[in-house]
């Protein structure tokens, strides 16, 4: 048997903001935008080249819902975005105004820096070694 992770469903407080910021800011793909009718929406985002799992940009639609707007692990790294050149990517990101939390650094498994997402998610970007 084989399975993989086809989406990840990511709490927004908006759709068209949501599409801006992952489309420009962090050159993701949009990959399916439809109307479901009633507002709500079925929008996949995806980095450039992935080929597996995507994010499926959910509106909140209820209070406790969107008390977990940009808190959907308690603070924790949330999502991972892997790169294969990490300097040319991180210095796009500085310049679409990307929110670092700290300096690049090196670690056994590779080069990481830790970003925020528009709603203060926290993603883990890395360079995997070789």
């Amino acid at each position: 048997m084989k399975q993989k992770i086809g989406a990840m469903a990511l709490l927004v407080r908006d759709y068209n903001e949501a599409i801006a910021f992952y489309t420009q800011k962090l050159g993701f793909q949009l990959l399916e935008d439809t109307d479901l009718g009633a507002g709500k929406r079925w929008v996949r985002v995806a980095p450039p080249g992935a080929d597996e799992a995507c994010l499926l940009l959910a509106r909140a639609d209820s209070p406790e819902q969107a008390a977990a707007i940009g808190n959907q692990t308690g603070g924790r790294v949330f999502l991972f975005l892997h790169t294969d050149d990490f300097w040319r990517d991180y210095n796009v990101m500085t310049a679409s105004g990307i929110r670092f939390l700290e300096k690049p650094r090196s670690e056994p498994y590779g080069t990481v820096v830790v970003f925020e997402d528009l709603y203060g998610n926290k993603w883990d970007f890395i360079e995997l070694k070789k």
